[in-house]
C-alpha cells in the first residue's frame, strides 16, 4: 500500500492591501507572501471501502466537513468520482487561528497527495481550481515560496526575488475570526500599502527598501479590537527586531531579523510575554 505525506508549510504576508470592495461582496487584494519552515504535514493512504477516514494529533481540530483537509478529499472524490476510500491524518504544528493560513496549507497538501495517490494528473492550474473552491489562500498555498497575489486569491505570481532573513513569530492566546475583519473595512480610510514598491524592492534584493514598504492594510482594524497585538509589535523593536508586523487578519505577529543572534534576543525578550513564541527560517 502506498502512503503519501506531503509537506503543509505556513505562510507569512510582507505586504497585505485592500484595493476595494467587489460587487459580489468580496474584496480585492494584492498581497505578497513566504512560505515558512514551521508546517503541518498530512498522510493519505488507500482504502479500498468507499468513505473518507480522518484524524490528527489535535484533539480540537474538527475530523468532518467543517475541516479543509476532510473538504477537500470530499471535493475531489465526488469530481472525479473516485469509488474506493482514503485514510487522511494531519499531524498539526502550525497554530490554529493564525494567520499563517494553516487550513489552507493543510488543504493544498491534500490536493497534491491526492493528485498523486488517484494518479489525476492535474496540472497546477487545474489544482488551484480545486483549491480556491475550499479557501482564497489555498491558490498560493499550492504554489507557495515567494508570490504576489492579486484578485480573491486566485492570480498567484512567483516573484524572481526571494527573502532570506530569520523570522520570530508570536502567536498571542486569543484567536481572530478573518470574517469579523473583513466586516469591519472602510474602504475610504483604511491604510494602503505599496504592493508594487514592495515587489520591486523583493526583486532587487533590496533588505532596508523591503522593510520600508512592508505593511498591512489589516493591523489597525485588528489592533483596535485586540490592542495586546500592538504590545508584542513594540516589544519586538526593543528587542532588536528589524520590523514587526502582524499577519493576515492576525493575531499573529512576526518579526524579521538578518542574523540569528537578533532572532534569539526578540525570542528571549518574548518568551515570558507570549506562551507561543517560533523562530524559523523563510522557505
Amino acid at each position: 500500500m502506498v502512503t503519501i505525506i506531503e509537506r503543509a508549510s505556513a505562510k507569512i504576508n510582507l505586504g497585505l492591501d485592500i484595493q476595494g470592495k467587489r460587487s459580489d461582496g468580496y474584496h480585492d487584494l494584492s498581497m505578497v507572501m513566504v512560505s515558512i519552515d514551521l508546517c503541518d504535514y498530512v498522510t493519505v493512504d488507500h482504502l479500498d471501502e468507499d468513505r473518507i477516514v480522518f484524524s490528527s494529533n489535535c484533539p480540537k481540530m474538527p475530523t468532518n466537513h467543517n475541516n479543509n483537509v476532510y473538504k477537500a478529499a470530499q471535493l475531489m472524490k465526488d469530481r472525479f468520482q473516485i469509488k474506493t476510500g482514503v485514510s487522511l491524518f494531519l499531524e498539526k504544528r502550525i497554530p490554529v487561528c493564525a494567520g499563517m493560513g494553516g487550513g489552507s496549507s493543510d488543504a493544498a497538501a491534500t490536493i497534491r497527495a491526492l493528485n498523486q495517490l488517484w494518479h489525476l494528473d492535474l496540472s497546477q492550474k487545474d489544482m488551484i481550481g480545486i483549491g480556491m473552491q475550499i479557501g482564497s489562500d489555498v491558490p498560493y498555498c499550492l504554489v507557495a515560496g515567494c508570490a504576489q497575489v492579486t484578485g480573491k486569491g486566485e492570480v498567484v505570481s512567483q516573484l524572481a526575488g526571494q527573502l532570506s532573513s530569520w523570522v520570530v513569530l508570536v502567536k498571542p492566546e486569543f484567536g481572530i475570526s478573518t470574517r469579523t475583519v473583513f466586516s469591519d473595512i472602510n474602504c475610504d480610510t483604511i491604510s494602503r500599502v505599496s504592493i508594487a514598491n514592495l515587489v520591486a524592492a523583493i526583486e532587487a534584493g533590496d533588505y532596508n527598501g523591503i522593510l520600508a514598504e512592508m505593511g498591512n492594510s489589516l493591523e489597525d482594524i485588528s489592533i483596535a479590537k485586540h490592542p495586546f497585538i500592538q504590545k508584542i509589535k513594540d516589544k519586538m523593536i526593543q528587542s532588536g527586531a528589524d520590523i514587526a508586523l502582524m499577519t493576515g487578519s492576525g493575531p499573529t505577529v512576526f518579526a524579521l531579523c538578518q542574523t540569528e543572534t537578533q532572532a534569539n534576543r526578540v525570542v528571549n525578550s518574548l518568551k515570558g510575554f507570549c506562551k507561543e513564541v517560533y523562530k524559523v527560517r523563510i522557505l
